[in-house]
């Protein structure tokens, strides 16, 4: 997987400040960015003024909590009220450098949002600040198998290995198979891309005879858009068959950019940028603060995004805080202990137990045999039934495939509570294949 890489800070006043000035920091920008919200968004201002709130009224951290938070559904609503941006915006459109929206789902709207140029600016830091943790130096070459669109996906990626120095490759609007030729002959040191899409090119590079772990240069995969990276077993195998490092790299288009980092350590979780975000972890139904070790929902506010501010915001997102000294690397920040655990509208409820995706994909990503899967929820009368495909790799012998099934169906149910769990073997390159942010769950209960 590589030699080990040293401790890098790419800025080292801020990583690693000490706590008690770390906080002050956080609420001079939260002050600022709260009346500067106030005083320019009318959204803000309503929502401010619905619950009686006024920027002189944020003396401490702790009172963030009386700001109301932000929904997703509201945001779309009011963008859906008066399109394409609602009444979000804090100055005009025309100073808008960027446009991007969420990847979305079938039929429905996505969030549209804008940055001046000072936002993408500072979208292109989080990412260096990232990817010099992880180990990524301007000596590298960086590529970027991603089609040019309006998803956020991999922008913020691309311009900050740019502004590190590095050498940037565009590997968009091509086939897999090209993608790792240029891989190979130019010579590329680290990828940013998706789980899925790491798993689909190891799987076509083996059928190219390339030999991913001596035959390239590739030293970091920089893994984005998916809960994968911290996966244990979903790191592992992509480690093994790509001989380099795996590294989680938390973004949101909400967010504009990066807000948490794995580093060069590699503690098993993930640096929050705590100089450019404040983040609460609250009980989602509660809707209370929880503490550090305390599974919660993730509540984000942005310092930098002054064209269109997210404060509060409850991302659905399911994290575990940990304190800074959970990692080595000397870094103040606090982390999210093996990332983001799952989402609050990703767990599905099957006959009384909750599932989340990335329980059931560590369990088959154990499994070498097996290079995609998909979930599929229906209800069979009044029962609901949970059926997962498994993809098998073309060499798995049919004597395999005979007890294959069996072996994962028993280890999903041991996972959940007994839950009975059905396990189908599909035909070869008949699950979908995804180079962004996959879907693996179809839901198609009534």
């Amino acid at each position: 997987m590589g030699e080990k890489h040293s401790v890098g800070y790419w800025n080292p006043r801020t990583e690693t400040m000490p706590r008690e000035k770390l906080r002050d920091l956080q609420l001079r920008k939260l002050q600022a960015m709260v009346s500067w919200a106030y005083a320019n968004s009318k959204l803000w201002r309503r929502k401010f003024d619905e619950v009686g709130l006024e920027p002189r009224d944020i003396r401490t951290l702790d009172d963030v909590q009386l700001i109301p938070f932000l929904t997703k559904d509201e945001f779309l609503a009011a963008q859906a009220a008066a399109p394409p941006f609602g009444d979000t915006l804090t100055a005009s459109r025309d100073l808008a450098l960027r446009y991007h929206q969420t990847s979305g789902t079938s039929g429905r709207t996505p969030l549209r949002t804008l940055d001046s140029r000072k936002d993408w600016e500072r979208q292109a830091e989080m990412w260096a600040y990232g990817l010099y943790a992880f180990g990524v130096r301007p000596t590298d070459v960086v590529y970027i198998p991603f089609g040019y669109s309006v998803f956020v996906g991999f922008w913020g990626a691309f311009y900050g290995a740019e502004k590190m120095g590095c050498l940037v490759i565009p590997g968009g609007s091509q086939t897999s198979e090209v993608r790792l030729k240029q891989v190979k002959e130019l010579g590329a040191t680290a990828l940013a891309i998706t789980p899925t899409y790491a798993f689909h090119l190891a799987s076509r590079a083996e059928e190219m005879g390339l030999d991913l772990a001596t035959d390239t240069q590739v030293k970091f995969l920089l893994l984005t858009s998916e809960p994968g990276a911290s996966i244990p077993s979903t790191k592992r195998r992509l480690e093994e068959a790509w001989g380099a490092k795996v590294g989680d790299f938390l973004g949101m288009t909400e967010a504009g950019s990066l807000f948490a980092y794995e580093c060069s350590e590699q503690p098993g979780g993930v640096h929050i940028i705590e100089d450019h975000y404040y983040e609460e972890v609250i009980d989602p139904k509660t809707l209370k603060p929880v503490g550090y070790g305390v599974c919660g929902e993730r509540v984000m506010t942005s310092f930098g995004r002054g064209i269109m501010p997210v404060l509060r915001f409850r991302t659905g997102d399911l994290v575990e805080r940990v304190e800074s000294n959970y990692c080595t690397c000397g870094r103040t920040f606090d982390l999210y202990k093996g990332g983001i655990l799952g989402r609050t509208d990703d767990m599905v409820v099957v006959r009384g137990t909750n599932v989340f995706i990335s329980a059931v994909e560590n369990i088959v990503r154990e499994y070498k045999e097996i290079s995609e899967f998909q979930i599929v929820l229906t209800k069979e009368g009044f029962q609901d039934e949970i059926t997962v495909q498994i993809e098998p790799r073309p060499e798995v012998p049919d004597s395999r495939l005979a007890f294959l099934p069996y072996e994962v169906a028993k280890d999903l149910s041991e996972a959940h509570e007994g839950l009975r769990v059905n396990v189908v073997v599909a035909e070869l390159d008949t699950l979908p294949k995804f180079e962004q942010r996959a879907s693996r769950l179809q839901d198609l209960r009534v």
